[in-house]
């Protein structure tokens, strides 16, 4: 059975999508239409902007929904059996899938980086990568530690970041540090994602997405919040919504993919980040499964 998986924030880098634009009659068409649904040229940036540019929030998020969903738009016969999106990504599963069109899928990814700026102005937050440990010694840090800290992405075994207050991650970086971790390092982002302290962007993005259509999708999308197969477009709805101050369930997708006859998965978007943790996940399971890219990868 197929799997096909979609990159999060951070997958972006200059000139994504220019080769697609430029060789693709329909891509050139959806990026276009995207320029006006958003009201800005967010090709310009993506084609020819920097790293700063790129990294803006209201550019950010759609740049790698559109190279994501674009692309899985213009692959022959493209029939999954499953789909999944790693945060941001889930919006371009849901997309693929045909859960969501496009002009709505790219309008919610707007809102939702709008809404998490403001939520990220509200208070100084981050988040930071834990690497070595396992996921119940960094949770059973996170609870002894004050303040906001939480597990935000269960990434592949020996992966999870975290999610809080600045306060409270510069006091957990050293006790991760003492229990063993090969690296605890503070991330390059503007706030802690995946966090009780989205709370104010949950309940903007809750009624932009209540207002939307949504329909049942061709084959199940393993949703971040459960890390089950969902088709029930209400539940899928509402899962989304959880998503923003729930953690990032993605070992645990995976794991369910492979338990539910995943064969092979396909990377669909910028970058191979997600082929990486696939093929830690799987070799933690003594699973053999392809792996398969189909993007742009930043260029060296």
């Amino acid at each position: 059975m197929k799997a096909y998986v979609f990159p999060g924030q951070g997958a972006q880098f200059p000139g994504m999508g220019k080769e697609l634009y430029n060789s693709s009659s329909v891509a050139k068409s959806l990026f276009d239409k995207a320029n006006d649904i958003l009201g800005f040229s967010i090709t310009d940036i993506m084609f020819d902007g920097t790293d700063e540019d790129l990294r803006q929030t209201k550019v950010t998020q759609p740049a790698v929904f559109l190279h994501s969903v674009i692309y899985a738009k213009t692959i022959e016969n493209f029939q999954p059996d499953m789909t999944a999106g790693h945060s941001l990504g889930e919006f371009s599963a849901l997309v693929a899938a045909g859960a969501l069109s496009f002009e709505d899928g790219l309008k919610l990814v707007s809102k939702r980086a709008m809404a998490m700026q403001k939520a990220c102005e509200k208070q100084p937050s981050t988040m930071a990568a834990v690497l070595g440990l396992e996921d119940s010694v960094v949770e059973n840090i996170c609870k002894k530690v004050d303040g906001v800290i939480v597990p935000a992405n269960y990434n592949c075994p020996g992966q999870l970041v975290v999610s809080g207050s600045v306060e409270a991650i510069d006091a957990a970086i050293p006790m991760f540090e003492e229990a063993g971790a090969k690296r605890a390092l503070k991330l390059a982002v503007g706030g802690a994602f995946h966090s009780p302290l989205m709370e104010p962007a949950k309940i903007e993005l809750a009624a932009a997405i209540e207002a939307t259509p949504f329909n049942k999708p061709i084959c199940p999308i393993y949703q971040n919040v459960t890390a089950k197969a969902e088709t029930d477009a209400a539940t899928i709805k509402n899962n989304l919504v959880k998503q923003l101050t729930s953690p990032v369930r993605w070992t645990q997708c995976t794991q369910a993919m492979i338990a539910d006859g995943a064969t092979s998965f396909t990377e669909v978007g910028p970058g191979t980040v997600l082929k990486g943790m696939v093929k830690k996940i799987a070799k933690a399971q003594a699973a053999e499964v392809e792996l398969f890219s189909v993007g742009e990868v930043k260029p060296e």
